[in-house]
């Protein structure tokens, strides 16, 4: 198998619509893809595939491998870049060494890992049993991997293709799950004298609300509410603000539109606090932007006790790392993010993630979120949970792959837990005793514009993958 080649069939998925919820082109594709190879293929009621290719001749008795990717993708875009995840083709380009998505996702999370597993199947190498599962929805809640029935797949060991990073094969991740915040709020007249003011925030470096929570980047939304809370005793009252996206990326921008009677005092404490806030986050966000000018808006303010309610909130919502390992160094054990707030004309809706290796310590977390914005009046609700994985420092598919790595790279790789969520804790539930590990490519930049694979990394994923498929046992 050729990483050329696995390339080749990449480029051709990510012409292919696959939003989260909406997988329909690119499950009809995969099953097509099956039956034009005359290779076995099932699709349950959700949407999830299976595309098996049996034994070949004299490798009958060799254990069954099942490699599993998902077929959505998380769909950012830059505010002012035209495009649809739902029809446009991915825009990408080829540049020092990486394939980068200047403007929006490139989805190799996990379309390469999709790529990989068809690069295989099409492959005359003799193996055993090789059954690809595509399961839905990984990225809004895992809800095809929390569907799948028992028996759907036979094979004892699975190997997961959506991590990202080469040399490091995973054995353990975080669980998580969502809490959804809901204000009901009323609107009145605007206060006599006022001007309205639109606030943004945008150019943050953003990211996986997993891989990259523990690295210090700015979080829009929160920046937001921070200014906002300062000038709460100066008349200011919240008209609507609107950051953030997906659950599981951090927040890249902000804009809120606010009534105010000191018009010209807002804008210089906003363009200080801008000076405070790029000096901060100098390092990890370089690109940060800020501005202020004259609004117009539909809708009336909120109230002032409403609008105070809202920012305050927001304002002690927490946000990043809350608790490392106290058994692998340098691993997030729990974290919180703030990831996105939307307002309509008589609700203001927030939406947080929490991850947690420990069911215990991520319910809690989810508990003080629950706690903070109930306090303050509104509705929550935790939804989308999902279990972590524990590692298995024993497992024979862990032994095979370092092996194989050994062999391959004359090198040692690193063996990890992952404070992202995989849906391996979910399979584990449904196929108990199921043998697991995780590996894939250099990604960067998942969950956020700007996302690139690095090719180098690409050509050790692809042979990695290779000579352990061709040579388990």
């Amino acid at each position: 198998m050729l990483s050329e080649h696995v390339l080749e069939i990449f480029k051709e998925i990510t012409r292919i619509p696959r939003e989260s919820g909406f997988e329909g082109p690119v499950t009809d594709w995969l099953c097509k893809w099956a039956a034009d190879r005359s290779l076995g293929c099932k699709r349950d009621a959700t949407g999830n595939v299976l595309i098996i290719r049996e034994a070949a001749p004299g490798k009958e008795d060799v254990p069954g491998l099942v490699l599993q990717a998902h077929q959505d993708m998380v769909c950012e875009k830059k505010s002012d870049f035209k495009f649809d995840f739902r029809k446009d083709p991915i825009p990408y380009v080829i540049k020092d060494g990486w394939m980068i998505a200047e403007n929006t996702t490139l989805g190799a999370d996990d379309g390469i890992g999709i790529a990989a597993c068809l690069a295989l199947l099409e492959d005359d190498a003799p193996t055993g049993r090789i059954e690809c599962l595509f399961t839905i929805s990984e990225e809004t809640g895992m809800d095809g991997a929390e569907a799948l029935e028992a028996g759907f797949f036979e094979g004892k060991t699975l190997i997961n293709l959506d991590s990202e990073d080469e040399g490091q094969l995973f054995i353990g991740c975080a669980g998580g799950l969502n809490t959804k915040i809901r204000f009901r709020v009323r609107r009145g007249a605007p206060d006599a004298g006022a001007k309205l003011l639109r606030c943004s925030i945008s150019g943050g470096q953003g990211g996986h609300s997993g891989d990259d929570i523990n690295k210090g980047r700015a979080n829009t939304v929160q920046l937001m509410a921070r200014f906002l809370y300062s000038r709460l005793g100066d008349g200011l009252r919240l008209v609507s603000i609107d950051g953030g996206g997906k659950p599981n990326a951090i927040a890249r921008e902000c804009s809120a539109v606010v009534s105010v009677t000191g018009a010209n005092a807002f804008k210089d404490a906003f363009k200080a606090f801008a000076s405070d806030v790029k000096e901060e986050f100098h390092a990890t966000d370089p690109g940060l932007e800020f501005e202020c000018k004259a609004a117009s808006s539909e809708l009336d303010p909120l109230t002032r006790s409403a609008g105070a309610r809202i920012i305050t909130s927001l304002f002690a919502s927490p946000h990043g790392v809350e608790a490392m390992s106290q058994d692998i160094p340098g691993l997030v054990q729990t974290s919180t993010n703030l990831a996105s707030v939307h307002t309509g004309k008589g609700i203001v809706e927030i939406v947080t993630s929490q991850r947690s290796a420990a069911t215990s310590e991520r319910r809690a977390m989810a508990a003080k979120v629950r706690a903070n914005f109930e306090q303050a009046g509104a509705e929550v609700r935790h939804m989308y949970e999902y279990p972590g994985w524990n590692p298995d420092v024993n497992s024979h598919i862990l032994k095979r792959t370092v092996e194989a790595y050994r062999k391959l790279f004359a090198a040692e790789p690193e063996v990890k837990a992952i404070h992202a969520g995989l849906e391996c804790g979910l399979f584990l539930q449904k196929f108990p005793g199921l043998d697991m590990i995780s590996f894939g490519p250099t990604l960067r930049g998942v969950h956020a514009p700007g996302e690139k694979l690095e090719l180098a990394s690409m050509d050790k994923f692809v042979a990695l993958l290779d000579e352990v498929v061709r040579n388990f046992e």
